[in-house]
């Protein structure tokens, strides 16, 4: 089981094609806070349908968008 995995289930989950969410909702939905190595982990989400986009450390916010098929 990978560190982010109960995140891209959640996200996999979503409806629509774009979602935002803080730092602080992705440490509460991973049961472990956000640090710098989600970087390493973050193209674990694209066999779930999904990619990471921007990732702002001004409004501490990740982007994640749906992949067209």
């Amino acid at each position: 089981m990978g560190k982010y995995d109960k995140l891209w289930k959640y996200v996999e989950n979503q409806e629509g094609d774009e979602l935002t969410l803080t730092f602080d909702e992705i440490g509460t939905i991973a049961g472990i806070p956000l640090d710098h190595s989600f970087l390493n982990y973050k193209k674990e989400l694209v066999p779930h349908g999904w990619e990471v986009g921007k990732v702002s450390m001004k409004q501490k916010t990740v982007h994640f968008h749906r992949l067209t098929e």
